[in-house]
Parts: C-alpha cells; structure tokens; sequence
C-alpha cells in the first residue's frame, strides 16, 4: 500500500468556519501575536491568553469537519494515510483519520508550565481555562500550543514520514512558518507533490502539480485523479 502525507495548514479548516491568522479578517488583525502566542505573553497577562484560546475552542466546538477532512480520511480505504498538520484543532480526527501528527499543539488539550510535552485533554462540556487552573504536577496550566519562540518538538517525526512518503500532498498553507516549512525538503527525488490552494502560492520546486481549488473541491480532483 502506496504512503501519502498530507501537510495541512489553515486553508484546510477554513470552510469549516475555523478563522484563519493571516487573511485580511484574520486573527492577527485584532491581535499582536506577541502577546497571545508567546510565553512571554502569557507571562504578562495569562488572562489575555486564556480568553483567546477560549475563544478558539468555542469556535472549534460550533464547527465540523468539512468534505475535504472527510475526503481524506476516505483515503485510508486505498493509501496508508498520514496527516501532518500546522492546525491546532481536531477536525482531521473528527473526521476519521487514524494518523494525525499537530506541529503547533491541540486546542483541545491544556498542559502544565512545568511540563510541555504531557497534555491533558479538555472537557467540551466545560471548555474553558481559567487563570487559577492547575495541572496534576501544581503547575499553572496552558494551552497545549507550541508558541512562537518554543521548539517544534514533533517535527523530526514529521520528516520522517515525508521521507518516507510516495505521494506528498500540501493543503491550504503557504509554508511561510519554520520549521514546518522545511518539510518539503525531505521529499525524496522523484516523489510526486501536489499543492491544493484557491490562491496563488510561491513555492521553490517546479515539480509540484497545482490543484488551484479549495481543500473540500482539491481533495476530490486529487482523489479522482489517483484512484
């Protein structure tokens, strides 16, 4: 069974409802990324932070996964399916796919100050973190985000299986943000690589095919197209 890797970033939830950061509405509009994703942020004021990432986990509570996290997962009755996402949300599981690696955290999932790699899942019923909360450990907790400044701790797993890959398929992200960025360099020679993105992405490999559509109507073309 041929290996295909997925690397999704936010144009793959954005028809899901999930805001993105860096579209002309995007959160960074209303919000300096130095103080909402960054430890020094939270240091600062927790309060500020919690009530964003609470914010998202409302908002990612109220969404569902649309046909492209759907089509994907579809894809595990014919490939061996990795996804590896820069999406802090749970909609690729949501939508019934087995392999899920996150580079940039969980939403759903809060850990201590003490330890960044333990997360501990969050409740829906009960979504929100408050400035009191603590871990198991008596650390404060935190969002399980990888913030600006902290290492990517899963990216050397995540090279690994683009190395390892068949087909590479790289879904609304304009790979800007490093290290995740660098993932395409571990593409071995001859591999194919498809990009799904309604807009117009630079990228430094002539070899990518371009599906210019959204991640819903991109997943399909690609799915006719290999099967």
């Amino acid at each position: 069974m041929k290996k295909i890797v997925f690397l999704t970033g936010a144009g793959m939830s954005a028809e899901s409802g999930i805001s993105t950061f860096r579209d002309s509405n995007g959160l960074w509009n209303n919000y300096r990324v130095e103080d909402v994703a960054t430890p020094e942020g939270f240091a600062a004021n927790p309060q500020l932070v919690l009530d964003f990432y609470n914010q998202r986990r409302r908002e990612l509570l109220k969404s569902e996964p649309n046909a492209g996290h759907k089509g994907i997962a579809a894809l595990e009755k014919h490939f061996e399916v990795h996804i590896i996402t820069q999406n802090v949300d749970d909609l690729h599981e949501r939508a019934g796919s087995s392999h899920v690696i996150h580079l940039h955290g969980e939403l759903m999932k809060s850990c201590s100050v003490n330890d960044l790699n333990k997360p501990y899942p969050i409740p829906t019923d009960n979504p929100d973190l408050h400035t009191g909360d603590k871990a198991p450990d008596g650390g404060r907790l935190r969002p399980f985000i990888v913030w600006f400044g902290e290492a990517v701790p899963k990216i050397e797993e995540a090279a690994g299986f683009v190395q390892a890959a068949d087909i590479v398929v790289i879904i609304g992200t304009s790979l800007n943000v490093y290290p995740a960025a660098g993932l395409l360099n571990y593409v071995r020679s001859g591999q194919p690589v498809y990009l799904i993105d309604p807009k117009e992405v630079n990228t430094y490999r002539s070899d990518i095919e371009v599906i210019k559509s959204g991640a819903s109507e991109g997943v399909k073309i690609l799915t006719e197209k290999l099967i």
